[in-house]
């Protein structure tokens, strides 16, 4: 964190509210992803504005495959075309793509185009951009316990050696610090099988305002929030 202006180096967002915000526009859901991209492009620019060293954006989640076929059809053509879209605008802002979750589910295209994200923006210094695409939370513990396994059992690494920094180093964030904040819009107040390790210590803050309404001066809000709490990590008030 920036000590003097209470900044948090990592901000992790759970997008929600699409389908609500259409739904009280008399619009389909897919309009509702479709206004989704602005308060994406709001939200980078205060991040980057702020001096945030890393934005996550919980952008499609595993449990999301089961939406309505259309719905994730939809969704992922969005996917495609923003990425082309967006990485010339991100690039110049000097914004690092980088993508986790599990990509083996997606189409050869979609794969495709957010390798040529991350490589055409590699240089970006400013702010680290982490899209999590079909993304769980449990199955990245559950893959990294597998990682640790497999490497425990070929002699590598003792087991009794296995601790909290040894599994943070096989999750899918391991090059980057927790999330300082986790934002999440729409009124709801659950973490939804996001970043359950890394947020252990997390400042939280729900929002009722939906996702396309979502703008520079809210994750300002969410700032002012997050600068005017006591991080303590289990310890007792300094003052």
């Amino acid at each position: 964190m920036n000590e003097e202006k209470r900044i948090p180096r990592h901000v992790a967002i759970i997008m929600d509210g699409n389908g609500r915000w259409a739904q009280q526009h008399g619009k389909e859901r897919c309009y509702g992803h479709m206004q989704g991209v602005e308060p994406v492009r709001s939200a980078i620019r205060a991040a980057v504005r702020n001096g945030v060293e890393v934005l996550t954006l919980y952008a499609f989640s595993t449990e999301n495959w089961g939406r309505p076929r259309e719905e994730v059809e939809a969704l992922m053509e969005l996917l495609c075309r923003s990425v082309v879209n967006e990485t010339p605008e991100l690039r110049r802002q000097g914004v690092r793509i980088r993508a986790i979750g599990e990509r083996s589910a997606f189409s050869s295209e979609v794969r495709d185009r957010l390798h040529e994200a991350e490589e055409l923006t590699a240089g970006g210094g400013r702010l680290t951009l982490v899209l999590a695409l079909n993304y769980s939370s449990r199955s990245e513990i559950v893959r990294a316990a597998r990682h640790l396994a497999r490497r425990a059992a070929a002699g590598e690494l003792d087991p009794e050696g296995i601790d909290e920094r040894t599994v943070a180093e096989a999750l899918y964030t391991a090059p980057w610090p927790d999330p300082d904040l986790v934002i999440r819009t729409s009124g709801e107040c659950r973490l939804s099988n996001f970043l359950l390790w890394q947020a252990a210590y997390a400042e939280l803050y729900f929002t009722p305002v939906l996702w396309p309404d979502f703008t520079e001066a809210e994750f300002d809000r969410a700032l002012e929030a997050y600068a005017g709490r006591e991080r303590r990590f289990g310890l007792i008030s300094k003052c």
